[in-house]
């Protein structure tokens, strides 16, 4: 498993049967959120004085790509998640998850509703991190079907921290809970 530290600046290869880092590589940018494609990483990476968003490939044997790197739209964005043929990369304060083709163009939208701190792809469905981080962290985890025209999103249980990116490891879903410094998973209720 990847992550990255956006304090320091750099990704982690990390062992999940130990949780202790495998490797660490320097990072062109500050690393916000990545996402596994096909034997290779994408990550969005803030760039320069403006933080600057874009999508950059990472490559575990060669390191970050110098030429594939998609500017994100208005310079913005964070989360990413993968269907398998596309990247959905979300805005949190647009509240919105842009599905994108392969150079970056937005090949469709789906508003969410609330602030986006991470969402997954489970069985062709996404499941999203939604709510407000300000005042108080209120966030919830949603599901939504990308493939209807307008994705109804449902609110389906109650996160009681404040958390951080989302992923799904084939049983159970993986958060982080930045304000306990912890990496957290749960099964979602029936």
């Amino acid at each position: 498993m990847w992550m990255g530290s956006r304090d320091l600046r750099r990704i982690y290869a990390i062992d999940t049967e130990a949780w202790r880092v495998l490797e660490e590589k320097e990072a062109p940018g500050i690393p916000w959120a990545a996402v596994s494609t096909n034997g290779t990483l994408r990550f969005t990476i803030g760039e320069g004085p403006d933080d600057d968003r874009y999508i950059r490939r990472f490559n575990p044997e060669s390191g970050f790509s110098e030429t594939d790197r998609i500017a994100c739209p208005e310079f913005t964005g964070s989360y990413l998640s993968y269907d398998g043929d596309h990247l959905y990369l979300s805005q949190w304060y647009k509240q919105r998850i842009l599905k994108l083709d392969a150079i970056g163009n937005i090949l469709g939208v789906i508003n969410v509703g609330a602030e986006i701190s991470g969402h997954v792809f489970v069985d062709g469905l996404i499941y999203v991190l939604r709510g407000r981080e300000q005042p108080n962290e209120d966030w919830r985890i949603a599901r939504l079907d990308p493939r209807q025209e307008t994705p109804e999103v449902q609110d389906i249980a109650v996160v009681p921290f404040a958390c951080r990116s989302l992923t799904f490891d084939g049983e159970r879903f993986w958060t982080n809970y930045r304000a306990k410094d912890t990496i957290v998973s749960f099964a979602l209720p029936n």
